[in-house]
């Protein structure tokens, strides 16, 4: 038996795993007031264990993607996924806040393989014309996590404690990774694909990712000289502080600055998150509908998707100028789905620039770059906002994503290796 669009049934898996993976990092900072008190833990303290999960995840993304290149997506995947679920259960075990950070750091190593994994997962199945829609599907599993964590973390604290949480979201990973190696499969492997599906697939794609491309793959420090990785690796270092200031801050920033008890957090700190879903759709759908209307190459459109969502954190830097909390996190809303749009044309941007033996290293290189600048942002978050407070802090992360947009525009360019015809709904369907 065939199914037909199977691919996107691979991709739908591998945004559950993306789902699962953010989850676990989310539940910290869902669970941090309780957490804090029972631990005896200061918000200085409380930094300390995010940028430990941040600096372990930023060294590990290169390694874990040349690991992912080397043993392939479905292995390394799955090894990587039981890994991250068994660090997250852990963490239930803290007793102060230097466990805390020592399980949270293992919980970094192993999460860093998810969205090279993901990058590379979706090169393998999709046509160059359709990964960026793809890459927005996968990349919602990031805001469904964190969109997920307030009200598990909420549940978990009305049927225990805080450490529950951590337990039940290990359980899914494992769940998950079993479900993994029963259903993932190479196109030229997955006896469900249909031979017109799969054609559609493999002749779309670009030579880099196809048999015929070729299997020279550059070592870390060649790809940390070129400037094609420093096209990506820029606006990932001044892109990635906003995703995880709003991951880690926006829970903290809801009680004490506008004064929200338990319930009211539970009830509104998803909402930025489900804004980001809709950034990563949308971001995905409108590189081919800027390909098309805008008459740019599929590349260029990439590049004005990213400017568009660097254009939209804006938002959040007014968060400031408004009483109302209600406000506060309709412009919270704003920036997550900024943030997750410019972040899918950035990985889209990237399985163009870099072929099959070398996208997941990239992609991984490329995010230990943002995390690297993510953790010394946040190391300086927790210092600061105690100091300034939060609305200048969030100015600085719109000012930085629109740096890293004029970035992205100078520096990156295409191999033009990608097929230039448009794309359109209708056309995927009926394959």
């Amino acid at each position: 038996m065939k199914i037909k669009g199977i691919r996107w049934w691979m991709v739908s898996l591998v945004a559950a795993g993306l789902i699962i993976n953010y989850l676990a990092r989310n539940t910290l900072s869902v669970a941090a007031p309780g957490m804090m008190k029972d631990l005896g833990m200061t918000t200085e303290q409380y930094a300390h264990v995010v940028v430990a999960w941040q600096l372990c995840y930023a060294f590990m993304q290169p390694v874990a993607g040349f690991l992912l290149d080397t043993v392939g997506t479905k292995i390394g995947f799955a090894a990587f996924a039981l890994a991250w679920s068994l660090a997250c259960a852990a963490a239930a075990w803290s007793t102060g806040w230097r466990s805390l950070a020592f399980f949270r750091g293992l919980l970094g190593v192993a999460e860093a393989a998810g969205i090279p994994a993901g990058v590379k997962a979706t090169s393998e199945w999709f046509p160059a014309k359709e990964r960026s829609v793809a890459i927005g599907w996968f990349n919602i599993g990031s805001s469904i996590g964190a969109l997920l964590a307030p009200p598990l973390v909420v549940w978990a604290l009305m049927h225990g404690d805080w450490r529950l949480a951590f337990v039940l979201v290990g359980v899914a990973g494992v769940v998950w990774c079993v479900l993994w190696m029963a259903l993932y499969k190479h196109p030229r492997k997955q006896k469900l694909l249909g031979d017109a599906e799969r054609d559609y697939i493999l002749s779309g794609q670009e030579a880099m990712h196809s048999d015929a491309g070729s299997n020279t793959r550059r070592g870390w420090l060649a790809m940390l000289g070129s400037r094609d990785f420093w096209a990506i690796g820029i606006p990932r270092i001044l892109s990635e502080p906003a995703w995880q200031t709003f991951n880690a801050w926006i829970p903290l920033y809801m009680m004490t600055e506008r004064h929200m008890n338990l319930k009211e957090v539970a009830m509104f700190a998803w909402m930025p998150f489900l804004a980001a879903d809709i950034g990563c759709v949308l971001g995905g759908y409108l590189s081919p509908l800027f390909h098309k209307y805008a008459k740019v190459s599929l590349f260029t459109s990439r590049k004005m998707v990213f400017v568009l969502g660097a254009l939209c954190m804006i938002g959040p830097a007014c968060v400031g100028l408004v009483a109302s909390p209600y406000a506060a996190i309709a412009l919270l809303c704003v920036g997550g789905f900024a943030h997750q749009t410019l972040s899918g044309a950035l990985y889209a941007i990237t399985s163009d620039m870099f072929g099959k033996n070398e996208v997941a290293t990239a992609t991984g290189m490329g995010g230990m770059a943002g995390y690297l600048g993510a953790a010394a942002f946040t190391a300086l978050f927790g210092v600061l906002v105690t100091q300034v407070g939060y609305s200048p802090l969030f100015v600085v992360l719109a000012v930085f994503d629109i740096i890293a947009a004029g970035v992205v525009c100078l520096l990156a360019r295409s191999a033009d290796r990608a097929p230039t015809r448009g794309w359109t709904g209708a056309e995927a369907t009926a394959k």
